[in-house]
């Protein structure tokens, strides 16, 4: 995809997340959408040139909306609200968040229900296009009324003020150029805001947007990722395949347990390191085993309901992506005549609560995607719970050296974090604006805190591979003719690039950082 073009229609999780991540997909507005934004920008010029009293275009904001203003004080209340709202605080915000959000916020508008001049879109398209990227504080947004303060700090730079980093830099450490300098640079004058452009700008859901369409992608990622290192552990411990059995899914059809299972049939399909296949050998737990612990056979029931949470994201991010959802809105008296009569409709389409508690109900499915990773890493390294099968903490010389030991201790410590963050942002509310708005979504930190228990189940993932390679190897040691599957021998060989078996004590980080990268990069997501 070489460019993006916004309708306010089409918006997908997939292609945001494209050119989110990729600078060099340009972004443009469509003509249809240009076209739409010319006949509601129209209407707010005759409201104001009427006098009508409409919120935030002839009226103050929240608490202040039943005080007048003045036509002759238009633009400077436009210009206010942007100054006045960037109260954001906290580490900045990524590159690809960034990104994510303007994207989302110049396609709300392009559905043309915001009143705003086409001009003012383009301007954040051209920050955008040039990956001149406003300095955003992470932290400030309720979820309702919008993400106004992220928004406005977005906004800021098209007024002269604020700060921004330069392309491909660090918003925490990179180069930064102040609002006047990225002007110069693009070499625009200063935005002079007209009526209900600031407001149309601050207003809508457009940063809880973009963060929820990074966190699907990447949780859908690592899904596949997760079910790759869950059979390389399966191989390591022997695990029975039948468990896998397409006739036992098909009595509880739930679709992604289904998809599940079938990926794991796949990535295992020719191993001789799973069970019964060596079952003679008395090293393998004996002639009768007959089932594995929750963490190995119930993979598919656990990653399949993971999965729906996921499912369930995006459904609800796609729809979010290609709504209106600043206030009010201006919209035709007739639907069918776009080019006809206009009416502003005060509403709350800027309430988060619809990706609050999609980023809610994915931080519980995230949290357990560590949970059982966790489990099956600490049956690799505990020789207790492997039946002896493998050396304990995957040393042959244990004493002298600790092995996997401590790998366990920090996939504990990453799950236990992420069971702090799972509490449920949207349980909380408390009321703003003298209690005008007294119900938020916190949606926001609900998206944020997915972000980092991505993170975290990232490193619990990281530290399941490298036990699990280093088993298989120890393994192969004793048993040379045993054969991964043909999903599991490409991931072992990606592993091993990054790690190598270790015979004896080392600097272990590198390599959990290591296998961190492969993992993010989609390298071990090699399941159909």
């Amino acid at each position: 995809m070489e460019c993006l073009v916004l309708n306010g229609e089409q918006l997908t999780v997939d292609g945001l997340v494209a050119a989110a991540r990729n600078p060099a997909i340009k972004v443009e507005l469509a003509p249809e959408a240009i076209e739409r934004m010319h006949y509601s920008r129209a209407a707010v010029e005759r409201f104001v040139a009427e006098g009508r009293v409409v919120y935030g275009i002839t009226t103050g904001f929240g608490h202040f909306q039943n005080r007048t203003i003045d036509r002759d004080h238009v633009r400077e209340l436009q210009r206010n609200i942007i100054m006045s709202h960037a109260t954001g605080t906290g580490t900045p915000l990524r590159r690809d968040q960034v990104r994510a959000m303007l994207i989302v916020r110049v396609n709300t508008l392009a559905k043309g229900f915001s009143g705003i001049r086409p001009l003012v879109a383009q301007a954040l398209l051209d920050l955008l296009n040039a990956d001149i990227l406003p300095i955003i504080p992470c932290q400030g947004s309720l979820g309702a009324s919008g993400d106004l303060a992220p928004l406005a700090h977005a906004c800021l730079i098209l007024l002269g003020l604020g700060e921004a980093v330069a392309p491909g830099q660090s918003p925490v450490h990179g180069q930064r150029m102040s609002g006047a300098e990225v002007l110069a640079h693009l070499q625009q004058e200063p935005l002079v805001l007209e009526a209900k452009e600031g407001l149309a700008l601050t207003n809508g859901t457009a940063l809880l947007s973009g963060l929820a369409a990074l966190a699907i992608y990447d949780a859908e990622q690592l899904c596949r990722s997760a079910e790759t290192i869950a059979a390389l552990s399966m191989e390591a411990l022997a695990a029975l395949p039948a468990a896998f059995d397409q006739r036992l899914h098909a009595i509880r059809p739930h679709p992604r347990q289904l998809d599940s299972a079938r990926s794991i049939r796949q990535l295992l399909q020719g191993s001789s390191f799973v069970y019964p296949s060596q079952a003679a050998d008395p090293t393998i737990y004996g002639p009768h085993k007959v089932q594995d612990a929750y963490s190995l056979r119930c993979v598919p029931q656990v990653h399949g309901a993971i999965r729906d949470a996921a499912c369930y994201g995006r459904w609800a991010t796609e729809i979010e992506l290609n709504s209106a959802t600043d206030n009010p809105l201006i919209v035709p008296v007739d639907p069918a005549q776009p080019h006809g009569e206009y009416e502003a409709i005060s509403g709350g389409n800027f309430h988060g609560e619809p990706l609050a508690l999609a980023m809610d109900f994915l931080k519980v499915a995230l949290s357990e995607l560590g949970n059982i990773s966790e489990r099956r890493t600490a049956r690799l390294v505990d020789a207790g719970l492997n039946g002896n099968l493998l050396a304990p903490f995957l040393t042959e010389q244990g004493g002298l050296h600790s092995g996997m030991m401590l790998i366990q201790y920090t996939a504990v410590a990453l799950a236990s974090e992420n069971k702090v963050l799972v509490h449920p942002a949207a349980a909380d509310t408390i009321p703003t604006s003298g209690n005008q708005e007294d119900h938020v979504s916190m949606g926001p930190t609900a998206a944020r805190q997915a972000a980092e228990m991505l993170d975290n189940v990232v490193g619990i993932l990281a530290c399941e591979a490298l036990c699990a390679a280093q088993a298989i190897d120890l393994r192969w040691r004793k048993h040379e003719h045993l054969q991964l599957g043909q999903g599991t021998a490409p991931a072992h060989q990606v592993i091993r690039q990054v790690v190598p078996f270790l015979a004896e004590d080392t600097v272990m980080y590198p390599h959990i950082e290591g296998l961190k990268q492969v993992i993010q990069a989609g390298k071990l997501a090699l399941a159909e």
